[in-house]
């Protein structure tokens, strides 16, 4: 009923057979059951015989509530640029005190991730001035919880990029076994490193980038962020350094 009386008012006046202000005139009160039965036939008859008007109301609509999305997204960024771009916790790349931020959110579960880590390698290599936050995002199970604990935890040993860059590398399903097996061939102490995954610090800093992603509306995986621009999904080198060229230029 929500979407007939919805519809009700896109209609041409001729097709209702009554003006608002001949309603109003012929009813100040309210419609009895009669009048409101006769309109609701009108309406009834109208969209079958026309029914694409049901469609473009749907298109209307969802088109409002992505633009709404895309609203909320860009004032979230805005309003979280430290939390973004500035939180200690988070590992960084490049140069540290670079004029240009970009920020990833990623899983190493994510073959999308996979697929970009080359183009985010070269894209650091390329840009002396670009600093690279990453942002662990585990939401493909719990092999991803595992890999993100282990990664952050691996921050205290100094080898957190040498582990990134392993666990990015690695094909196939992660498990326990794997993880673990990756950050000894990368030079961690594996009992050190499964005490520190449990700290109050390593979790502390999942469930923030989680809570930030819900803010942001970053619903998978990569999510890019190149100042207050979010870009979702995995894109390519020349487009990376396309939006970074655009940030820089708006200082």
């Amino acid at each position: 009923m929500p979407l007939f009386r919805s519809a009700l008012f896109a209609l041409p006046v001729a097709a209702l057979a009554l003006s608002p202000v001949a309603m109003a005139q012929a009813q100040p009160a309210a419609m009895d059951d009669a009048q409101r039965a006769a309109i609701e036939t009108v309406v009834r008859d109208y969209l079958m015989k026309n029914p694409e008007v049901i469609l473009q109301a749907v298109e209307a609509l969802q088109q409002r509530e992505k633009m709404a999305e895309a609203e909320r997204s860009k004032a979230a960024l805005v309003a979280n640029q430290q939390a973004l771009t500035r939180s200690p916790a988070d590992p960084v790349a490049g140069n540290p005190q670079g004029d240009v931020t970009v920020v990833e959110f990623f899983d190493y579960q994510c073959g999308y991730c996979k697929a970009v880590q080359a183009d985010t390698q070269r894209l650091i290599k390329d840009d002396p001035k670009l600093r690279f936050v990453f942002k662990e995002l585990p939401i493909l199970g719990p092999a991803s919880v595992v890999a993100s604990k282990a990664a952050l935890a691996s921050r205290s040993q100094g080898k957190y990029l040498e582990f990134h860059n392993a666990l990015m590398a690695q094909r196939g399903q992660l498990d326990e076994e794997v993880i673990l097996r990756l950050a000894k061939s990368v030079g961690l102490d594996t009992d050190r490193l499964k005490k520190d995954m449990e700290s109050r610090d390593v979790l502390s800093v999942i469930a923030a980038n989680q809570a930030l992603a819900e803010q942001l509306g970053i619903h998978g995986t990569p999510g890019f962020v190149f100042g207050t621009e979010l870009v979702p999904g995995a894109i390519k080198l020349e487009d990376m350094k396309r939006m970074v060229a655009a940030t820089r230029a708006k200082g």
